[in-house]
């Protein structure tokens, strides 16, 4: 799996890195129907889903190695590859999945998330915006902010505080269709990085959907949004690995070849100390990644899942941020130039750090686990 990704990477989406981000992120349609097809034949469509959903039913550590590969690539051109809820899994209805979940699974339909508002990015606990019974449904009101791939998407799922009911005041999930009415986009603010899948802000008003839209029971959004949350941050973390490699090999190279005061770039004393913080560092965080995507495997309990996924999404993203920095810095002005590779991950990388749960935010989860379990439940020893 890890050889296919990687050919995949290597053939279907580099080529085309720089087309896109001197064109907003978009490839022709061709393009990108061809990049699709080479990921089904690759194997690794849905790569997230298990067998009976259509998917190849990977284990965890088996998902890291694929989204390490991926991760290689700038512009989000590996997001051609779908990756459907996979916590959605077993919790979904007969009809939700013949209506969302198979129809993504087989990239006939794809989701996005509607949980960030402007005063909840890493507390989802501050949720505002609501759903009220109403009727033989519910009614959802919310303004939704950094709804990635929404422009891209035809479902989205909404997190919402529910207002009456026996459950006032807990948390639900709901499936809304974007073309539903009530839901219309407020505005589309431009980012640091160049991708065809944008983040609009979303405002719901007076969207009306039924029971059957609902995901599981009324008080389970909290729970849905956390398993979601450990998986984003396990392969946010194997994205930062494999975009460390790619650059460190990139810099590596060219610092073997630049001719500089009578020899080569990298033959620098300082240089050299660059290099090797990035490689030990990088090496630290697929460890960490590995052996965390193995703990998942081996069932460990959710709880103590969340605290290792915060240390290796901090520490990974962080490590693909140093590294970043010095590769633009050992390229010199070709660094700053949007067409070399170092430029790109430079930028996009500054995200991993916040979405999903900035870095202080991991800091108190692990400091909490800390409390709670003491280090050798964290680290063994």
């Amino acid at each position: 799996m890890q050889g296919r990704a990687r050919a995949f990477a290597e053939t279907a989406l580099l080529p085309y890195e720089v087309e896109a981000e001197l064109h907003d992120g978009l490839l022709a349609p061709s393009v990108v129907a061809a990049q699709a097809e080479a990921a089904r034949a690759a194997g690794i469509w849905s790569y997230n889903m298990p067998a009976d959903v259509g998917g190849p039913g990977l284990t965890h550590l088996q998902q890291v190695l694929v989204t390490e590969q991926l991760g290689r690539v700038t512009n989000a051109l590996a997001w051609v590859v779908p990756t459907p809820a996979s916590w959605w899994v077993g919790h979904a209805t007969p009809y939700q999945l013949e209506t969302w979940l198979l129809p993504a699974v087989r990239g006939e339909r794809r989701e996005c998330y509607a949980i960030t508002e402007e005063g909840a990015g890493s507390d989802v606990q501050a949720t505002r915006a609501t759903a009220t019974r109403s009727g033989d449904g519910y009614r959802l009101d919310g303004v939704k902010w950094h709804v990635t791939s929404a422009n891209l998407a035809d479902h989205c799922f909404f997190q919402a505080r529910l207002t009456n009911g026996p459950d006032a005041g807990e948390q639900a999930l709901f499936v809304v269709d974007l073309d539903s009415p009530g839901v219309r986009t407020v505005r589309t603010p431009a980012y640091s990085h160049t991708f065809a899948h944008h983040h609009p802000i979303l405002a719901f008003e007076d969207v009306v959907v039924p029971p059957e839209n609902r995901v599981g029971s009324e008080g389970d959004g909290m729970a849905f949004a956390q398993a979601w949350f450990r998986h984003e941050r396990l392969m946010i973390a194997a994205r930062c690995c494999g975009a460390a490699q790619r650059l460190l090999e990139e810099v590596e190279a060219f610092a073997g070849e630049r001719e500089l005061f009578g020899g080569h770039l990298g033959d620098l004393q300082a240089v050299q100390c660059m290099l090797a913080d990035s490689v030990v560092e990088l090496w630290a965080s697929r460890l960490m990644t590995y052996e965390a995507a193995r703990a998942h495997d081996a069932g460990v309990d959710p709880k103590l899942a969340h605290g290792l996924c915060s240390m290796v999404k901090l520490y990974a993203s962080e490590m693909a941020g140093r590294v970043a920095d010095r590769a633009v810095q050992l390229f010199g002005g070709r660094g700053y130039m949007r067409e070399n590779v170092a430029e790109r991950f430079y930028r996009e990388l500054r995200v991993e750090r916040i979405w999903e749960g900035a870095s202080e935010v991991q800091r108190v989860i692990v400091a909490g686990q800390l409390a709670k379990r003491g280090p050798r439940s964290l680290i063994g020893g």
